[in-house]
């Protein structure tokens, strides 16, 4: 039950002031859920699971399922949580590869446009795959890319004309990140860059690609932080919203 329900329901004489203070002030010891989220920015809370017990991740996801949060994405699931997870909620799914853990429990309402996720090289995978089930999970149909990076130019070219079906393009890329220069002087789209740690030493856990991809000379390139596949895609959702549903 959100803000706004309850209060309609305090106006219409269906519960009290008191009972809609203990309401609104539901929260958990270690969590403050924002179970208004959905209707204020179009897409309910997520939750980021890398530093979080198993108990607390159990927690947090019972009480945003009894408060009728209907879809729930949760992003850095490790296998070993998961393995715990599963048994309390079969009905969620997992990606091994970007280790995103959700449930989709009522009908997405998916924009006009497609969003593009491509990739440099295989080892790119996980982050790519964050981007891509974010931006499906929060209603977008997307086209996956996969090794078509900078070291056999080829390969991206065979694919131009799956990417330019796309209203944005997600671009991610380790090494030195030039993929993102690269497809941003092909393309009269939105792309968002995603630096990732995947490279050899001087790479410094995925700072150079970022560098390249900040000062990238190709216009219409912006730039999230290294190995951010989810907030790409988020932010490709929110830009492809702008067409409208279908």
């Amino acid at each position: 039950m959100n803000t706004l329900e309850i209060l309609e329901k305090v106006k219409n004489n269906e519960i009290d002031i008191n009972k809609a203070e203990t309401l609104l002030n539901d929260t958990l010891d270690y969590a403050t859920i924002d179970y208004d989220r959905k209707r204020r920015t179009g897409a309910g809370e997520v939750i980021y699971g890398q530093s979080k017990t198993v108990e607390q991740l159990q927690g947090i996801i019972f009480n945003m399922l009894e408060h009728h949060q209907k879809s729930i994405l949760a992003t850095r699931i490790s296998l070993e949580k998961y393995e715990v997870l599963k048994e309390v909620f079969p009905d969620f799914n997992y990606d091994e590869l970007s280790q995103v853990f959700y449930y989709q429990g009522e009908e997405v309402k998916y924009n006009k446009g497609k969003i593009a996720v491509v990739c440099a090289g295989t080892s790119d995978l996980p982050v790519a795959n964050e981007a891509a089930i974010t931006a499906r999970f929060l209603g977008n149909e997307v086209i996956q890319v996969t090794d078509v990076g900078v070291a056999g130019l080829h390969r991206l070219l065979k694919r131009m004309d799956d990417i330019e079906q796309a209203n944005v393009i997600i671009v991610v890329a380790g090494m030195e990140g030039a993929l993102a220069s690269v497809i941003g002087g092909l393309v009269d789209k939105p792309v968002i860059a995603v630096p990732t740690s995947v490279g050899y030493g001087a790479n410094f856990q995925g700072l150079s690609a970022l560098l390249s991809m900040l000062n990238s000379c190709a216009s219409g390139v912006s730039v999230v932080n290294i190995d951010n596949g989810f907030g790409a895609g988020y932010m490709a959702h929110t830009i492809n919203c702008l067409g409208g549903k279908r």
